[in-house]
């Protein structure tokens, strides 16, 4: 896989998860993911979507997973890289740029 047809989905809602006092609200995480993989890999396309669990998304299998946070089968934000769980509750960097990497992402030097 190309390092371009890398996708990381950010699902959450604008009130902060009551298990998750004291932390950023998913929109803030999805904005602070952005800036810190476009700041460690500048030389990586990808794409970052929001997907607030509250409004009706467009797409079946995001609609799907949106159901499963709002089941509380997932903690939010809930970070996916195609398709693939690296976070949910509070969000770390570590797992986000280790799932990057196996996807062919390099640091800047």
């Amino acid at each position: 896989m190309n390092a371009k047809d890398v996708v990381v989905e950010v699902y959450g809602a604008d009130v902060v998860c009551a298990s998750c006092v004291n932390a950023p609200t998913s929109k803030d995480t999805f904005e602070w993911l952005d800036a810190a993989i476009q700041r460690k890999y500048p030389d990586h396309p990808f794409e970052i979507v929001y997907v607030d669990i509250e409004s009706e998304p467009a797409d079946d299998r995001q609609r799907s997973v949106a159901e499963m946070v709002k089941n509380d089968e997932y903690f939010y934000p809930l970070v996916l890289i195609n398709e693939e769980v690296v976070g949910e509750g509070y969000i770390q960097l570590k797992p986000v740029f280790a799932e990057l990497e196996k996807h062919g992402f390099t640091a800047a030097g």
